[in-house]
C-alpha cells in the first residue's frame, strides 16, 4: 500500500473524505474482510495437529 490519502477538507480545514489509489483501497477491503473472517471464527475448536488430516 502506497498510504498517498489526499483529504476533502471544508472551509475551516476539517477532513470531510480522504480519497486513496484505487490499489490502496482494494487491499483495504481484503483486510477488512479478512478480520471479519477472524471475528466470526474466534469462538471456533481448534484441531490438534496430530488428529489433522494430512494430504
Amino acid at each position: 500500500m502506497s498510504a498517498q490519502p489526499q483529504y476533502i477538507t471544508d472551509s475551516k480545514g476539517q477532513k470531510l473524505s480522504v480519497i486513496l489509489p484505487m490499489a490502496d483501497y482494494l487491499e483495504l477491503l481484503e483486510d477488512l474482510e479478512d478480520l471479519a473472517t477472524i471475528a466470526e471464527r474466534k469462538d471456533e475448536g481448534t484441531i490438534p495437529l496430530g488428529r489433522s488430516k494430512r494430504t
